[in-house]
């Protein structure tokens, strides 16, 4: 029904709004029907699925090796995350163990990736509220994180570098000093960001006790990452159910209890600084040895039916795996954060006005390669 159709039906002096898909500030294709009292929101329709290009039904047509590419295009600003997911779900079904080298370095490109994410996230969002410096300093620390990206994997956005039994390549010896520098100065500029954005008055005037998600809600919808411990939910897959090596490792999970947008921010600043201290603790601790255990291109999985989960940058990220004993999965399912943490949109904007709007969906922080898939 179009919004025209609605108005007609109702007869109502309040008007409906089309804000996406094509619209700077949704972060992607995605659309909202607004019903408008004036300026106040007093309903939302989230349209999506204008970028959904089927992953879920062409990994059960590709053999194994050939899915983890499409992982890549999902959460694609945390695509090692997409790597690690589907990886870990094939090797927990299979019985594949891998070296602890190779645990580790998937944790070095898995928390090198959230911050770089976290940045994107941090920029635009700045962008969506009026404010551009922030976005370039943004995008100055990210160009670093890619660069070591680049080193490890070859690639800047799309890695394929997680592969089963391990990682694609081990690292090279100038990887090393130049991530180490970066740990070091990192922190300063998270300074900088707070300094210039998260002290600013009118940021927390457009973040403060606007779009509180109650615990309670946060649960009953289930959102997760982020999101989720912004509203004093203390839940990460990384400390509740540790993978590749993460029970080796110190770090604080990032948790606020106000669940407005303002406390999004704060714990996705506290999620940079603890990766911070997870790459540099995998760095002096690197475990000699190989980094793969020996899998071969084509492979055939036991029969059976496995749920893996790992933490990635928006969220539990997910993957249901069915395999009939042949070289290709019988049924592949995605369990994306987006999506999920998307939900409670019509929740949050309801007696917002537009400018509430566009700050609430970019402290969700979704990716719509993640929702549509």
């Amino acid at each position: 029904m179009s919004p025209l159709e609605i108005v007609r039906e109702e007869e109502t002096d309040q008007v409906w709004l089309n804000m996406g898909p094509q619209h700077p500030s949704t972060h992607g294709v995605f659309r909202m029907l607004l019903k408008l009292d004036g300026e106040v929101i007093t309903e939302c329709k989230p349209v999506i699925g204008y970028l959904h290009r089927g992953t879920e039904k062409i990994a059960e047509n590709r053999m194994y090796f050939q899915i983890v590419p499409y992982t890549d295009r999902t959460d694609y600003l945390a695509a090692m995350g997409g790597n690690l997911g589907v990886c870990l779900a094939v090797e927990k079904l299979a019985g594949i163990e891998v070296p602890k080298r190779g645990q580790y370095l998937r944790v070095i490109a898995v928390e090198l990736n959230r911050i770089a994410s976290h940045l994107v996230w941090l920029g635009t969002w700045g962008l969506d509220l009026g404010v551009m410096t922030p976005f370039l300093y943004c995008f100055r620390e990210r160009e670093e994180i890619l660069k070591l990206l680049e080193m490890m994997s070859g690639a800047r956005l799309t890695y394929n570098y997680i592969q089963f039994g391990g990682v694609r390549d081990d690292l090279l010896p100038e990887f090393y000093p130049r991530c180490r520098e970066f740990l070091q100065t990192f922190p300063s500029k998270l300074d900088e960001y707070q300094n210039l954005l998260g002290n600013n008055d009118i940021f927390q005037m457009r973040t403060r006790r606007i779009g509180i998600l109650t615990r309670e809600k946060a649960i009953s919808y289930g959102t997760c990452g982020p999101v989720l411990r912004a509203s004093g939910v203390n839940y990460d897959l990384r400390k509740n159910q540790p993978y590749s090596s993460y029970s080796d490792f110190d770090f604080e999970v990032a948790v606020a209890t106000e669940g407005d947008c303002y406390a999004r921010y704060r714990v996705r600043m506290k999620e940079m600084h603890e990766s911070v201290k997870i790459v540099q603790q995998a760095l002096d601790g690197l475990p000699e040895g190989p980094t793969n255990a020996k899998v071969p291109w084509f492979f055939k999985v036991p029969k059976g039916e496995v749920y893996s989960a790992i933490e990635n940058a928006r969220g539990e990220y997910g993957i249901y795996l069915v395999s009939d004993g042949t070289s290709k999965p019988y049924r592949l399912k995605i369990r994306a954060a987006s999506f999920c943490n998307l939900c409670v949109v019509p929740e949050l904007v309801k007696g917002m006005k537009i400018a509430d709007c566009v700050a609430i969906l970019g402290s969700l922080d979704p990716v719509f390669g993640d929702v549509d898939r």
